[in-house]
């Protein structure tokens, strides 16, 4: 399911089948999902804690860390999917929004190569 190819629909859907499957809607409130996701993504933070920044760009030369970063930002992907399906928002158009609003709030003529205005 290279991302090129892969609708997020698509993954939508097999999410919701995954839940489906086991009976574990009963489970997935706004709630659960946040938590999980909040979760996971500590996990994901574990991987890169007390190292630099310099070092945490070479992960990627390291396949059997690499493949273990890959599966904590798939755990993440997973509770964002869900929650979408049981909130009914649409990710690609709360994405769009969002970057619209930052792009008003971080014009890059000002921020460009900064964090922060001077």
């Amino acid at each position: 399911m290279p991302d090129a190819t892969t609708p997020v629909a698509a993954l939508r859907e097999a999410m919701q089948r995954f839940v489906d499957e086991r009976d574990w809607q009963q489970f997935h409130s706004p709630k659960n999902h946040s938590m999980g996701l909040a979760v996971e993504a500590a996990e994901l933070m574990e991987h890169f804690l007390w190292i630099d920044n310099a070092e945490s760009r070479q992960v990627g030369r390291d396949a059997g860390k690499l493949a273990e970063i890959a599966d904590e930002m798939a755990d993440v992907a997973c509770y964002l999917l869900a929650m979408c399906n049981t909130l009914g928002v649409e990710l690609s158009d709360a994405i769009a929004a969002k970057l619209g609003k930052n792009a008003l709030k971080y014009p890059a003529a000002k921020y460009r190569g900064k964090f922060r205005a001077e």
